[in-house]
């Protein structure tokens, strides 16, 4: 369960330092476009000795190259640990979440470690998105992230602010993840200037079913972290129609409102989400 994921470079030592105060869910650490070529081997050993030294009260997830190239390799032979939460994987395709999973798990039996850790596949590509319904069925997926930069790229259509072209994505993703019962991560919001835009993009994504949204500055956490949590009214209801759920079996009347069992589940799952999010 999660709210707001904030990109990271793992090339900005100052940035690493500061994770811990932007009150994002998670934090990807970026190995690959936001660190240039020339830095990727310094940003790999800064990133593992940061995690290292460190212990994180956010889910840490690393953002590697794609695996069929060296530095998607070299990406997990140096950070893996029992520190990693989740790897994202960019470009992802069935082949290569499957590559990955495999990976993973020679490296967690060669280093002990405790844990399955998890994937995020980025769908960027076209072929991405009419795979989605498959890969989130795959081991250790747990969530999935829209990139709509490189999939409107891949597509050779104009990104924009109002999104109506990767409607169609951002449904089939949030129709796949619920389905499968994992995240649906909303694509990050570009202009870190417009507040006002980045509002309304992520009431738009939740409207469509996705549950999350990337972030590329610190400033953009509290926005999303407000509107993907459960506010005080639907806290305050919810508590109302479960107390009431207690008295009375099947469906019943409440202020003049028909309470069945889909509304008790949804109530049910707004308090789990204001108790995680400490809005209890």
């Amino acid at each position: 369960m999660r709210r707001s994921l904030l990109f990271i470079p793992a090339s900005r030592p100052g940035m690493l330092q500061n994770s811990e105060i932007f009150n994002a869910d998670a934090i990807i650490f970026d190995l690959e476009d936001a660190v240039s070529s020339d830095e990727k081997d310094s940003a790999r050993t800064l990133l593992q000795n940061f995690l290292q030294e460190f212990n994180h009260n956010y889910e840490v997830i690393v953002r590697i190259n794609g695996i069929d190239h060296l530095n998607g390799l070299l990406d997990l032979e140096t950070i893996i640990s029992s520190k990693i939460d989740t790897i994202m994987l960019p470009k992802a395709r069935i082949a290569s979440v499957k590559k990955l999973s495999e990976i993973l798990t020679n490296f967690e039996k060669a280093s002990k470690i405790n844990k399955t850790i998890k994937i995020i596949p980025l769908i960027e590509l076209a072929a991405s998105v009419l795979e989605v319904e498959e890969i989130v069925g795959l081991p250790r997926v747990d969530g999935i992230l829209l990139g709509a930069e490189d999939l409107t790229n891949d597509l050779e259509i104009e990104r924009t602010k109002s999104g109506e072209e990767i409607l169609y994505p951002r449904s089939r993703v949030a129709y796949a993840c619920r389905a499968a019962g994992i995240d649906a991560v909303d694509t990050p919001f570009t202009d870190v200037l417009d507040d006002n835009g980045l509002y309304e993009d992520c009431i738009r994504a939740k409207s469509l079913g996705m549950t999350a949204k990337s972030a590329i500055h610190p400033n953009q956490v509290r926005f999303i972290n407000e509107i993907f949590s459960p506010n005080q009214i639907q806290i305050e209801k919810a508590l109302k129609i479960i107390e009431a759920a207690k008295n009375n079996s099947g469906v019943f009347s409440l202020d003049g409102k028909m309470i069945d069992k889909p509304i008790i589940e949804r109530s049910q799952k707004i308090i789990e989400k204001a108790k995680k999010y400490n809005l209890l």
